[in-house]
């Protein structure tokens, strides 16, 4: 990649970093913790510039990389805060940092948006979950053979169903 290429990327990227962090704050629900999500994305994206596929849709590109970070530093946390106690019983012990900060919650209200997404149909919960990972809408239409206003509608009616089937979560608060 030439050097003017690469300094356009590297202002491209810089200049999603509101919404980026935004979207981290969302998933950590911490000042510091959204902090350093953003800047392990932004420097795995400078990294792997080389993987972007140009035209294609860089903030969707970003979030994936953001969501795969932060999943990977929950699993991370979540393995290194669990240990075998050695008692009769064997029981599973999480430390006083997991005790009070329980994710059982979040844990459960994502496996209920799994559980409505997997209930959607396939005409669509394919453009929703394409949408999702970033696609454009032109892009998802290109794909599946299919007008662009059939595109829009599917996946706003995804959504509309989404919420419906979600709505009890909307008083929930992180």
């Amino acid at each position: 990649m030439e050097a003017t290429e690469e300094t356009m990327f590297r202002e491209l990227v810089q200049n999603q970093y509101r919404p980026l962090k935004g979207f981290a704050l969302k998933l950590t629900q911490d000042l510091e913790d959204a902090n350093d999500l953003v800047q392990e994305t932004m420097l795995k994206a400078f990294k792997n510039e080389d993987k972007f596929e140009k035209g294609t849709n860089l903030s969707g590109w970003l979030y994936t990389i953001m969501r795969n970070i932060f999943i990977n530093n929950y699993r991370r946390m979540v393995k290194s805060q669990t240990f075998l106690d050695d008692t009769e019983n064997q029981f599973y012990i999480n430390n006083a940092k997991n005790a009070t900060r329980n994710r059982g919650e979040a844990n459960m209200v994502m496996k209920e948006i799994s559980t409505a997404i997997d209930g959607l149909s396939e005409n669509l919960k394919v453009p929703f979950m394409m949408s999702y990972r970033g696609y454009k809408y032109e892009e998802i239409a290109r794909y599946l053979a299919i007008p662009l206003g059939t595109v829009k509608i599917r996946i706003h009616t995804a959504r509309q169903k989404l919420k419906e089937k979600l709505k009890v979560y909307d008083t929930l608060t992180y």
